[in-house]
């Protein structure tokens, strides 16, 4: 229903009342509490309510990759490609405390620490987000950024989209292409998609 409402009136009226021309950000807010009141319930969904969907883990999966499969099946750690040394990954992009090198798991144990890891990362996101209105699309994208970055709490493109300011938070994504003060193609590519799933087109590269 929302999709075919004569939308010219709302927005006619908001215009008289503010007394200027919309910006950018205008526009989609008011857009998304239009969609939101007429039944569009992805438009108004808490993302405190929210855990990365089948899209997210998909497109993290992706440009993590399970790497260094051994011929024994189990799969061994390995160094920060910026660095050539710590810190050391293993399975699906997971690092911290007892991963070093040397260090193997099997594949479960690789999934189940995935999983694990994207639990604490919703919840990451949803904290920084407050109360802000977001779709599915881009709050995977935000989960798969914030996995990759760890920076959802303190990266301009979380100010932009608690603004309202969609536009202006996928372009943000772009920025963060950098490891070790040099630009990587692979982050490059992951942070197209980011911002592409983001906007609600296409999740890869």
């Amino acid at each position: 229903m929302s999709k075919t409402l004569n939308r010219k009136p709302v927005f006619d009226a908001i215009r008289s009342i503010l007394g200027r021309k919309f910006r950018s950000s205008d526009v989609a807010a008011i857009d998304r509490a239009i969609d939101c009141a007429t039944g569009d319930r992805a438009a108004c969904v808490p993302a405190t309510s929210l855990t990365i969907g089948p899209q997210g883990v998909a497109l993290i999966k992706q440009f993590e990759g399970c790497a260094r499969l051994r011929t024994d099946g189990m799969v061994e750690a390995y160094p920060d490609p910026a660095t050539g040394d710590a810190p050391w990954t293993i399975g699906w992009g997971a690092t911290g405390p007892g991963i070093e090198p040397g260090t193997v798991w099997t594949q479960q144990e690789c999934d189940e620490r995935l999983a694990r890891d994207l639990l604490r990362y919703s919840e990451d996101v949803s904290r920084a987000l407050g109360s802000r209105a977001v779709t599915q699309a881009q709050f995977d994208a935000l989960v798969s950024f914030h996995y990759n970055t760890g920076a959802i709490a303190r990266a301009t493109l979380t100010r932009k989209h608690r603004e309202g300011d969609f536009a202006a938070a996928a372009r943000e994504f772009q920025r963060w292409n950098k490891a070790g003060g040099k630009v990587l193609k692979g982050l490059t590519r992951r942070r197209l998609a980011e911002a592409r799933l983001y906007s609600g087109t296409t999740a890869t590269a």
